[in-house]
């Protein structure tokens, strides 16, 4: 017998649905953990009553019933690990399982059975159903015989499913021996009174705790009035209104905003509240941060001295999202999360960025990432497979950002854009830190060329290491020269058999040792990588063959001169080459340009008249640059004429 057991693909059963997720049942009590990540369930040893089994379609289902009088229903068990389980518990908890029988007759009238914050309506001694009396909002006895239960207004419950049980109503006949009454008080009325007396419903426990008046939520927009209940909230708009149970409120997270007068409450809930037909898993508030707030707690003195001893004051005096969390986290017992040990060359907590359209921050906290405001993205540590840092390739003002690719296990990807260059290095030490994966910029591998290009990464002018993978993977084509044929290039042209004897003698200084050669013939190299000229493997070949073809003096580029204007076909290949990456993984470099060129040929005019209108600005510029260049103003001196005439 092994000391955990573990479980895939059990499901958690509740009034909303059923969620999948992993089990594990240890010596130590029980643990469930939803698919995906969100909502978890600990069940230590010493709260567990009571364990039952039950037959139900295709499977069988676990009972967990805890002190406090919650009761915990599992269900995807195979008949083999109901014999298993039930040996371990009697082992490790000292407890059998009990044995409950479903019915299946379909019959509606029966028995009631009351059993701490549980009903359960039994037809022949087997159960028909079962529901969990925290959940009852409120009782009303209709007539003499009918007692109607009316259950929170979860806007999360219905979630996971299309319907949610809202109510249910119980025919008691004033023949019913289970409850005994009077010509004053029939059975319906015992009932009720039993009711409330287990679920305690009235009139005290709807009136808010407190309540946060024109409260600004970015998700889902829109200003709300905010009540704590003892077991919910709810938040009050003009068009709109939300009820979430405590149970659904996974985490908190308390988040301030850098260099702005504002701090992020985010709610995250499990399952996320519905409208319409888009779901919201985190409530986003925005508050702001200097404002003070007093407050007074509406709780009865029994609950303060009880449940909420040492842990809620009276009253409260001080910053409106301290006050608001505080409250909310001992009312729910949800955790508070806030920002770690990361800051940003700002000195803040989050550095900004874009994911899909939108602008936003990603705070790097101490378990995860989290985009804020919208889209709210969390992106939990364990949930990632590698990140990976990708420089921008063109130039100009795009130099100066870089993107942050998160691949999570599922293969799905976050591309978070145009991150300030100089949140580089914090970026990537916290992530280090956390021991994630990184990729190597040139591909997959190790994180050394990263933290070689960091270490060197000061200014402007330093290693942009996702332009040199481009240019590495583009060496094919480039219009570089190999430093292997240097000798072949400085030649001004010959016969083949000239040709031949170049390279060779190229190699041989090489094989010399011949490093002074070597470091003089790399300085007209950067000159020369702009100009146009063959592909180097086809010089190569041309060279190794004895072509007969002669070569072209090549004519120094002047690094004064303006830079030549952009055609909006290469400005349409700077938008779209990162996309296409993306779509088509591993492509090489020559099939991307071919790929451009087809999407070029088959848009319309109107498709691409903003690229052919960034060209028609950048030929403006260009003209204006070279009038000035090849007329100089009379007092200006070219430096490469003084050296020419030293």
């Amino acid at each position: 017998m092994t000391d955990v057991h573990s479980f895939n693909n059990i499901s958690l059963s509740g009034r909303g649905g059923s969620n999948p997720g992993l089990l594990k049942i240890n010596a130590g009590g029980i643990q469930w953990k939803k698919q995906g990540g969100g909502k978890a369930v600990e069940v230590d040893k010493s709260d567990i009553v009571g364990v039952s089994w039950m037959k139900v379609p295709r499977t069988n289902q676990l009972g967990v019933k805890t002190k406090d009088g919650l009761y915990y229903k599992f269900i995807g068990f195979r008949d083999q690990d109901v014999a298993s389980l039930t040996s371990f518990f009697q082992s490790a908890f000292g407890k059998t399982p009990e044995e409950k029988q479903l019915s299946v007759s379909g019959r509606n009238w029966g028995e009631v059975d009351l059993n701490g914050n549980n009903l359960t309506f039994l037809v022949g001694g087997k159960q028909a159903f079962e529901v969990s009396l925290a959940d009852v909002s409120q009782t009303q006895l209709q007539g003499k015989n009918d007692v109607l239960l009316e259950f929170h207004v979860d806007d999360t419950a219905g979630a996971n499913e299309k319907d949610s049980l809202m109510e249910i109503s119980f025919h008691i006949p004033n023949t019913n021996t289970q409850f005994v009454g009077d010509e004053t008080r029939p059975p319906a009325q015992v009932f009720h009174d039993n009711i409330l007396k287990v679920a305690d419903v009235g009139a005290g426990v709807e009136e808010a705790v407190v309540t946060f008046e024109g409260i600004a939520i970015l998700t889902p927009r829109g200003r709300y009035n905010v009540e704590l209940h003892l077991s919910f909230l709810r938040l009050q708009g003009q068009a709109n209104d939300f009820k979430i149970q405590y149970s659904s409120v996974v985490r908190l997270f308390l988040l301030p905003k850098s260099n702005q007068p504002h701090t992020f409450v985010v709610i995250s809930l499990d399952p996320p509240i519905r409208k319409g037909q888009t779901l919201y898993p985190h409530i986003v508030m925005q508050f702001e941060t200097d404002s003070v707030v007093e407050s007074e707690l509406s709780i009865s003195d029994d609950l303060m001295n009880t449940r909420f001893k040492d842990k809620l004051e009276r009253s409260y005096k001080g910053l409106i999202h301290e006050v608001f969390t505080t409250v909310l986290r001992w009312l729910s017992g949800a955790k508070i999360t806030k920002p770690g040990k990361f800051r940003s060359s700002q000195d803040g907590f989050a550095v900004k960025s874009s994911l899909k359209a939108e602008d936003g921050v990603l705070y790097p906290l101490e378990k995860g990432f989290f985009f804020l405001p919208k889209p709210p993205t969390l992106i939990l540590h364990d949930e990632i497979d590698y990140v990976e840092f990708e420089r921008h390739a063109a130039g100009g003002a795009n130099m100066h950002y870089f993107d942050l690719s998160i691949r999570l296990k599922t293969d799905h990807e976050h591309l978070f854009r145009n991150i300030q260059r100089n949140e580089y290095h914090n970026l990537y030490s916290f992530i280090s830190s956390k021991g994630l994966k990184i990729m190597n910029l040139g591909g997959a591998g190790t994180a050394e060329g990263v933290a070689a290009v960091l270490q060197d990464n000061d200014d402007d002018d330093a290693v942009d290491p996702h332009l040199e993978r481009i240019r590495n993977q583009a060496a094919d084509e480039s219009d570089e020269e190999d430093e292997d044929f240097v000798g072949a290039e400085d030649d001004d042209g010959g016969s083949p058999t000239d040709d031949s004897g170049e390279d060779d003698d190229s190699d041989a200084s090489d094989a010399d040792g011949g490093e002074k050669e070597k470091s003089v013939k790399k300085e007209p190299k950067k000159e020369a990588s702009s100009s146009k000229g063959l592909p180097l493997k086809k010089k190569a070949l041309a060279t190794e063959e004895g072509s007969s073809k002669k070569k072209t003096q090549k004519k120094k580029k002047d690094p004064n001169a303006p830079k030549k204007a952009m055609s909006g076909f290469m400005y349409f290949s700077q938008m779209e080459r990162d996309n296409i990456k993306k779509s088509n993984p591993g492509i090489g470099f020559g099939d991307i340009g071919k790929v451009l060129g087809d999407k070029w040929r088959q848009m319309s005019a109107e498709e691409k008249e903003p690229y052919e209108a960034k060209a028609q600005v950048d030929k403006k510029r260009y003209k204006d640059e070279i009038s000035d260049y090849k007329n100089p103003q009379p007092m200006l001196v070219d430096s490469g004429n003084d050296s020419d005439s030293n």
